[in-house]
């Protein structure tokens, strides 16, 4: 599990939180009830505006899914395709109809079991680069969703400063209150700037870099099931497959 995202948020927000107490403050000085709930809010709001409802609500419901990612081991991948190559290259394709079951990747064992059931190569390849492209453009909506919000957040939070200022020319004839009132006026402005750069954009970046190592898998995967369907060499295979895998330490291990 990859929780790189979920520490790097939590360690900016305890800077924060740090560098509020070696000013001699106190982070209750910055936890207002209303400017958070206006920017918050205000922004997810803005964010909601800006999509579908069906879009907005997958974005939230699948954000767990992204956090707490767990990553896929690509040479372990193309471990398993080389074994189903030789396999398959000895006994023949239908013999890996048993194997297919220990498969838990179920974009290769669904792409395994098209190419067993004798699927046309070409059609086995526009199949799943279908459902690389579904899935590509899935995560791009849902990135789009967050990183909406942090754009939308920053000005935000300067109209809740607005609305605060505004609060404060109107009580000018308690002097004694002013200072206390223009203080939690700029709060709606932190709160922005801090939930634009240390959650919604953070959260977008990462959907998208997720996005880009689960596509590079289902490619890897893609690649190797119409080599085994081509009938290649396992050592061919292998050797095509760990081309494509960025882990250049483990690769230069295998060569020697």
């Amino acid at each position: 599990m990859d929780v790189a995202t979920l520490i790097g948020i939590g360690a900016a927000f305890g800077a924060v939180i740090l560098s509020i107490f070696m000013e001699g403050s106190s982070p209750m000085s910055v936890i207002l009830p209303a400017p958070m709930m206006l920017v918050l809010g205000g922004t997810i709001g803005a964010g909601l505006a800006t999509t579908t409802l069906k879009d907005f609500i997958s974005a939230f419901t699948n954000l767990g899914g992204y956090l707490l990612y767990k990553g896929k081991d690509m040479n372990a991948t193309v471990d398993t395709i080389v074994s189903l190559a030789d396999k398959a290259r000895r006994e023949g394709l239908l013999a890996l109809e048993d194997a297919s079951k220990d498969i838990d990747d179920d974009f290769l064992k669904d792409g395994l079991q098209s190419a067993i059931d004798g699927t046309d190569p070409d059609d086995l390849r526009a199949m799943m680069d279908a459902r690389i492209e579904a899935k590509k453009k899935k995560d791009k909506v849902i990135a789009k969703v967050f990183t909406d919000m942090g754009g939308f957040a920053p000005t935000i939070g300067i109209i809740g400063t607005v609305v605060s200022l505004v609060h404060v020319l109107e009580n000018l004839s308690d002097p004694s209150s002013i200072g206390h009132m223009i203080a939690a006026a700029f709060v709606a402005t932190l709160w922005g700037l801090l939930s634009a750069n240390l959650m919604w954009l953070p959260i977008a970046a990462r959907i998208k870099r997720i996005s880009e190592l689960e596509a590079a898998q289902m490619e890897l995967a893609m690649e190797g099931l119409l080599a085994i369907q081509a009938g290649a060499n396992p050592r061919t295979v292998g050797a095509r497959l760990r081309s494509l895998v960025p882990d250049k330490p483990k690769q230069a291990k295998e060569a020697a």
